[in-house]
């Protein structure tokens, strides 16, 4: 019977793993101090050179405005390809799929009409066979072979 799983505990975790944790842990500490540390020397740092700070600022606005037009671009490419889409779906899907429906249909009415004119006529012809072969066995014109 397996363990209630209330009740189980996973093993514990191996030296090694135990030792990748604390590499990990040592390691996201040390960036997290180093980025803290950063921002205060840039932040002392633009405060010690207002033009630099505003050269800076001003690059960092060029460089916004290139990104907000390659959105643009992005956006419109991206526009195109999805009307693209809709007028494929429109022009060739759609009449792709009226064709198979009406494949469909007339796969349809074939076997209907099978189904009338061969299938159903095979049957009561066997029925009246069947039919037939019972009467004769009840008036005993009919024996069944190997009888004694």
């Amino acid at each position: 019977m397996p363990p209630d799983s209330a009740a189980y505990s996973p093993p514990p975790p191996s030296p090694e793993e135990l030792r990748r944790r604390r590499l990990l842990a040592a390691g996201l500490g040390l960036g997290a101090l180093l980025l803290v540390v950063g921002l205060v020397a840039g932040v002392a740092y633009l405060l010690a050179y207002p033009q630099r700070a505003a050269n800076i600022r001003d690059i960092l606005i060029i460089a916004l405005a290139v990104e907000l037009l390659l959105l643009g671009v992005a956006l419109v490419t991206l526009a195109v390809q999805v009307a693209r889409l809709v007028n494929m779906v429109q022009n060739e899907v759609r009449p792709l799929l009226d064709s198979a429906n009406n494949a469909m249909n007339t796969l349809r009415g074939t076997a209907e009409f099978l189904s009338e004119n061969l299938s159903e006529p095979v049957i009561k012809l066997n029925s009246y066979l069947a039919g037939f072969r019972r009467m004769l066995e009840t008036i005993d014109l009919l024996k069944k072979p190997f009888q004694r």
